[in-house]
């Protein structure tokens, strides 16, 4: 053998494999590549905006802390949301008449929204027993609400009422994560990085994730109702996924205490007589577990304010949705006319958003008393004037408003509230803007449509609201060392 493959080279093992390798070259090379240049032509959209994606979102040292793992899950859960909302809508609200659609829409919110109140004070505790398993906890939100997606996808035809439960479920499981999702933001902030900004990318992402998904899902449907259901549920299993990813440091609870919204300390003459007989019998005073309101009163002024402008927006959400069905905006379809006041309320909320971040954290008990003035003069205005071009505003304006004074409140969490209970703030103070959120969509189905009436009532909220907050928000900005820190 040896003879031969040295007298016939070509003959060889490695002779005649290297004879066969140059054939088949000589004869699919050029077809090879010509199909690897097409495949990398059709990858290259995908893979250049999945590495801007990723540029943008690791940024300033988010990649290497973590923040950037979480923006992208921001951005599923947007996503996600906003196919189900899609599904949701064409079911409850686009698919029958008028009346009977507002029928619909008050069922759906007795079932749904009446329970989700009467949970949402139980979220932020349940969640603070939680602390080793925040990443579970999201991705347990994620996989519920791709399990509730398939189940939906039956009654979004059928209109039955098995739809409402698996609604509440979807609900719930999504407030969870926005619970989950604030108080696990302070773990993972990069060097030199102050929480407004944070949050104000992590906001922005959702917010350009919902915008992207919603005409897909739109389109989705037109192919069939259970379409963007479908498409929910495997954005919510790749949530699933993307969620325990997230940095281990995300479960750690080292130095954390579970704070109380409003504490009950005893009355003064009483609490100090109580201490004087603990000192007296050489017992040390027992320590108080710290509060929000402990902590400075303009936090829970900038709560209230906040509270105002969810209420606003859950009002205009349900109020306008049925007043411009029955009376769209002159020579405008109802889904167009739903669909300028939609947009021009997520331009006004990514305006907010992006001028947060340029602020960074500067007087934000200022800014939150400027907002609450900004919308109650938006909602007077638009009441004295009332049309399609004030309504607009006046949505724009009510998204610009509440995306700056969330991302204030955020910034007096980080600068008034402890470390060790800072974690457990952000959950109660986001149950307790859900549940406001809930309030003003209920003021807003109960309502005649009549458009001065209701935006006279959104006045009334808004000023409400601003004159609970305004004063002491002023007060707190004016007292030593009441400008936060710029991180």
């Amino acid at each position: 053998m040896s003879g031969i493959g040295s007298r016939h080279p070509a003959l060889g093992h490695y002779g005649g494999v290297a004879a066969v390798r140059s054939s088949r070259s000589g004869r699919g090379g050029p077809l090879r590549r010509a199909g690897r240049a097409v495949g990398r032509a059709l990858r290259l959209p995908f893979t250049a905006a999945v590495r801007g994606v990723r540029k943008a979102t690791h940024a300033h040292g988010a990649g290497e802390s973590g923040l950037g793992k979480l923006i992208e899950l921001h951005a599923v859960n947007g996503a996600g949301d906003v196919m189900i909302t899609v599904a949701l809508a064409s079911t409850v609200f686009f698919a029958v008449p008028t009346d009977e659609a507002r029928g619909r829409v008050a069922l759906y919110l007795a079932i749904t929204m009446a329970p989700f109140t009467l949970l949402a004070p139980v979220i932020g505790p349940l969640l603070d027993r939680l602390p080793h398993g925040r990443r579970a906890a999201m991705a347990g939100a994620m996989l519920t609400r791709a399990v509730l997606a398939i189940l939906m996808s039956t009654a979004v035809i059928t209109g039955g009422l098995e739809l409402y439960p698996a609604a509440l479920g979807v609900l719930v499981a999504s407030k969870a994560y926005g619970v989950v999702r604030s108080a696990v933001v302070p773990r993972l902030l990069p060097p030199r990085f102050s929480l407004v900004r944070a949050n104000s990318r992590v906001t922005l992402a959702g917010l350009l994730a919902t915008g992207i998904a919603a005409p897909i899902g739109a389109g989705l449907h037109q192919f069939g109702p259970r379409l963007p259901l479908y498409g929910a549920c495997v954005i919510f299993l790749g949530g699933t996924v993307l969620a325990f990813t997230l940095p281990p440091k995300v479960d750690s609870a080292k130095g954390e205490r579970r704070a109380r919204l409003v504490p009950v300390p005893v009355p003064g003459v009483v609490a100090e007589r109580v201490r004087n007989r603990r000192e007296k019998r050489g017992k040390p005073r027992k320590p108080r577990r710290p509060g929000l309101r402990a902590v400075g009163p303009g936090v829970l002024h900038g709560l209230q304010a906040n509270a105002t402008h969810r209420a606003l927006s859950g009002f205009l959400i349900f109020f306008l949705a049925f007043l411009l069905r029955e009376h769209p905006l002159s020579g405008q379809s109802e889904a167009v006319s739903l669909g300028i006041v939609g947009v021009a309320a997520g331009a006004g909320n990514a305006l907010g958003t992006a001028v947060g971040a340029w602020l960074k954290a500067r007087g934000p008990e200022v800014i939150i008393a400027t907002m609450l003035g900004i919308a109650l003069a938006a909602s007077i205005l638009a009441a004295l004037f009332f049309g399609g071009v004030m309504m607009a505003v006046l949505c724009a304006i009510a998204g610009f408003s509440q995306a700056l004074s969330k991302l204030s409140l955020d910034a007096m969490i980080q600068r008034d509230v402890p470390e060790e209970v800072r974690t457990s703030a952000f959950a109660r103070s986001e149950t307790l803007l859900q549940m406001a959120w809930v309030v003003g969509g209920a003021i807003g189905i109960a309502l005649p449509l009549n458009g001065v009436l209701g935006m006279s009532v959104a006045a009334g909220l808004v000023a409400l609201g601003a004159l609970a907050a305004v004063r002491g928000l002023l007060r707190a900005a004016g007292r030593p060392g009441g400008a936060p820190r710029v991180a």
